[in-house]
């Protein structure tokens, strides 16, 4: 694994005082508290905006998150492919038939501590399904699923409850959207409300990715 941000004590904390005067400043409210589990998958929705990113980010340095997240590649390409590394970022070619869950759950198992997060609609576009890589890896991996959100109505952001995949999919996700539903993205008619493409429940489906 690469050094990020997080990993460097003095710049942590500065980024971490940025974040918390940035937030206060527009009157963003920190909600929640991190999970005593060293390992989790987080899921970050609604996922409607560019500004979803640096929210997020400014999140996790407050609320004290050593993470990663996935994204494109495209996001990785020079000048700014050092930066987003740094910034805890792990790039994904969608365009290849990579086994990224396979090889998330393998990230899981050689690390003691591993926060991965994951914004399951895949992309701010309007889509109408979300994307199960998420839960696959949290299942393989045997660790929770956190429920992470930004509520643009509330101007909150934060940790919300925790689920424990149990290999029903479809049981799992009803608590998912059951959540969810409360919570309003930048853009609410983008928003898919955790809804599963039909035929997608079984098998390993959908790719992680921003």
């Amino acid at each position: 694994m690469h050094t990020t941000v997080f990993d460097t004590p003095i710049v942590r904390s500065v980024f971490r005082l940025i974040s918390i005067l940035y937030l206060r400043i527009f009157g963003w409210r920190v909600e929640g508290r991190l999970p005593e589990h060293p390992r989790y998958v987080i899921i970050a929705a609604p996922h409607t905006s560019n500004w979803d990113f640096p929210i997020t980010l400014f999140l996790a340095f407050a609320l004290r998150i050593n993470c990663s997240w996935m994204g494109k590649d495209s996001l990785f390409r020079r000048p700014f492919g050092a930066i987003m590394r740094w910034l805890g970022g792990m790039p994904i070619d969608r365009s290849k038939s990579n086994n990224i869950v396979g090889e998330s759950i393998k990230a899981f198992d050689r690390q003691d501590r591993l926060v991965m997060v994951i914004p399951p609609e895949g992309t701010r576009k309007q889509v109408s399904y979300w994307k199960t890589g998420f839960y696959h890896i949290a299942h393989g991996a045997q660790v929770p699923i956190v429920l992470g959100y930004i509520d643009y109505e509330r101007k909150a952001g934060g940790i919300g409850p925790i689920v424990w995949p149990s290999g029903d999919i479809e049981a799992d996700m009803r608590i998912i959207q059951g959540f969810y539903a409360g919570v309003s993205g930048k853009y609410p008619e983008k928003s898919s409300l955790a809804m599963l493409a039909p035929g997608k429940v079984a098998g390993r489906t959908g790719l992680p990715g921003v």
